[in-house]
């Protein structure tokens, strides 16, 4: 099997992962500002690192996962200046700020689970981690990487790449460039330099989060938080970096000057990203109608949708584009993805209902064999090629067509060794459940249920009372289920 490779925004190449503590890694993803609902670029940034926490747990490593959770300091325009979005909105619905942390955070976890995403190993807040991020402001001073102005300490970027930085290579930001850029803003207010970023802002009168600290009451700096909380838990260098590509440049630029700057090391080996969502071909976004909560996409109520679409319907789509690709939301492509879901899922529920039968005399046909090989293997390299999860399940759903002619008796079982076909069912299961995390959706008591509607169907059918066939036929349907009258027996599935 080949080796897993991960595409490293620092060095922009695919290469192999090399943990530095194995069977340990450490993995950090920025989490959210925690001011408003859940929306689907975050679904979409948390699902990519779902799955590479499921596929390094399954591939035998033990992952430490921290994603944290902003709860101050990142201020209305991602800049050093403005209100705090926390504290904004806390004055708009005249709330406590800890209450509207509270509800958007309770909100995030909601949502994460309705898609089937895993909980992190840790979940820090920043105003956990206040102590955290004023040792490291005084570590900065100390170094004169930072500098004190008017009660508010800002990172020095000179300084930095005077002592040996290279502020601006994740992004590929020349900073002469970035100056220029920077040239048409009125004044650079108290930094020395336009591109110097706040560790510790003063808070003026009307902020309300603010904490004591030796240069008076303030609030930390939006990037130092990722720095310190990474750093508390998982050291000065560790395997990981992860974040949507809107949040490589400035905070992940920021968090690796910051970190080397304190802790004399790259802070990170791999840096993740994930590309953006749009809908039908267009940046998703507010201001263009066009954007739409996870909630409303699951029951249907927005004007785009044409219909509701189930929660993994929608992380079986998210999944059908690679992590980095530009994934495009459409009532087409939805319906696509769902249609697929549905087989994945009947696929599923016939694979676990499966025994090899005892006793028989298997004559492995070479053939199957050799594409059920094929295909398990194409399961594993699609995952190794930086989580291409689109071609794992291409790969899928040619275990699938095994699976369904097994059920339907096209393919003989004897004509698999025994040892094939729990390979074929040992890795349909695992990659779909375990490392995909797509689950099959039903009501509780569901399979009781339908036994006892197809019991009364059976009867009906050997009473030739038509109409009341046509009736559960019709109840079926009408669930996006159908029933399936076999040759020795009736069952159902999901419509297609």
């Amino acid at each position: 099997m080949q080796p897993l490779k991960i595409y490293n925004t620092l060095s922009r190449e695919k290469e192999i992962f090399k943990a530095l503590h194995a069977p340990l890694v450490g993995l950090y993803v920025c989490g959210p500002t925690v001011y408003n609902y859940a929306h689907l670029g975050n679904v979409r940034t948390f699902t990519s690192f779902d799955i590479l926490y499921r596929y390094l747990t399954h591939i035998g490593y033990k992952v430490r996962y921290v994603r944290n959770i902003t709860d101050v300091g990142h201020l209305v325009g991602d800049g050093d200046e403005g209100e705090d979005k926390i504290g904004k909105m806390a004055k708009l619905e005249k709330l406590e700020p800890m209450e509207i942390v509270h509800r958007y955070t309770n909100d995030f976890h909601q949502v994460l689970s309705t898609f089937n995403l895993l909980p992190p190993s840790i979940e820090p807040t920043a105003t956990g981690h206040i102590v955290e991020q004023i040792e490291t402001s005084k570590n900065l001073l100390e170094k004169g990487l930072a500098y004190e102005s008017n009660g508010s300490i800002y990172f020095d970027i000179e300084a930095y790449n005077k002592q040996g930085g290279d502020y601006g290579k994740l992004s590929g930001r020349v900073l002469d460039d970035l100056l220029t850029e920077t040239r048409d803003l009125d004044g650079v207010g108290e930094k020395r330099s336009p591109l110097d970023f706040a560790l510790w802002k003063k808070a003026s009168p009307e902020h309300i989060m603010r904490w004591p600290s030796p240069w008076g009451d303030g609030f930390p700096g939006w990037h130092l938080e990722c720095t310190c909380m990474s750093h508390k838990y998982l050291g000065d260098t560790f395997d990981i970096h992860g974040g949507g590509m809107d949040l490589k440049f400035p905070h992940h630029e920021c968090e690796i000057a910051q970190a080397k700057g304190a802790y004399g090391r790259a802070p990170v080996q791999y840096w993740m990203h994930t590309n953006m969502l749009t809908v039908n071909g267009q940046k998703m976004s507010k201001s263009l109608g066009n954007s739409f909560l996870p909630n409303e996409l699951i029951s249907g109520n927005h004007p785009l949708l044409e219909q509701a679409y189930s929660p993994m319907t929608v992380r079986f789509f998210m999944l059908q584009s690679q992590y980095r690709s530009t994934l495009d939301f459409s009532n087409d492509a939805l319906k696509a993805a769902q249609k697929g879901y549905k087989r994945i899922a009947n696929g599923m529920r016939n694979i676990k209902r499966m025994q090899y039968p005892a006793g028989i005399v298997s004559q492995p046909d070479e053939k199957q064999t050799a594409e059920i090989q094929a295909a398990i293997q194409g399961c594993y390299d699609g995952m190794n090629d930086d989580l291409n999860t689109a071609v794992t399940i291409a790969h899928l759903f040619t275990l699938l067509k095994k699976i369904n002619q097994l059920y339907t008796g096209s393919l003989a079982f004897d004509q698999l060794s025994e040892e094939t076909f729990q390979a074929l069912k040992s890795t349909y299961i695992t990659i779909l459940e375990d490392v995909l995390g797509i689950r099959v959706e039903l009501p509780e008591n569901w399979e009781s249920l339908t036994e006892g509607f197809l019991s009364l169907y059976k009867g009906f059918k050997e009473a030739r009372k038509y109409d009341k066939v046509d009736e559960i036929r019709a109840t079926f349907k009408s669930m996006g289920l159908l029933i399936k009258d076999m040759k020795d027996s009736i069952d159902w599935g999901f419509e297609e």
